[in-house]
């Protein structure tokens, strides 16, 4: 018998978002996710990127390729990745070392993911994502 703690389950039950607090729609998305008292892990991915390997899985579940996920208006971009041929891997190291390339925010729920753009877009993924009440009231289980 494993007995989990309120707090590990928690953590691995939450819905994640990759947020940027200085941006209206992270921050609309993230408002959007409270109301709905979703069990929320922020990621402020400007101080945390994500490794090649998590942005690697974080496509897969948008079912996106790099190039989608890029902001294109950043300067970054015009330096390094715009009339480049580019391979994925290429691109996904860019991405690593400039996180503002990445569009945000991104919601994670989990094998689900979608870009709250707008904040609407991510409720479809969002049935059987655990709320706050859930996760309170599993919080002791066993396996």
């Amino acid at each position: 018998m494993v007995m989990f703690t309120r707090a590990m389950v928690a953590v691995m039950t939450t819905v994640e978002i990759y947020h940027h607090p200085r941006c209206s729609k992270s921050r609309a998305t993230l408002a959007l996710l409270q109301e709905r008292h979703i069990a929320i892990t922020i990621i402020e991915y400007l101080k945390q990127p994500p490794s090649a390997t998590q942005l690697d899985a974080l496509l897969d579940k948008l079912t996106m390729e790099p190039m989608d996920l890029m902001r294109r208006g950043e300067d970054v971009f015009k330096e390094q990745v715009q009339g480049q041929d580019l391979t994925r891997d290429a691109l996904l190291a860019i991405m690593v070392a400039n996180p503002i390339l990445i569009e945000r925010p991104i919601v994670v729920c989990g094998d689900k993911a979608a870009i709250g753009r707008p904040p609407e877009a991510v409720l479809s993924m969002l049935g059987g994502c655990p709320t706050i009440e859930t996760v309170a009231r599993d919080s002791h289980f066993e396996l």
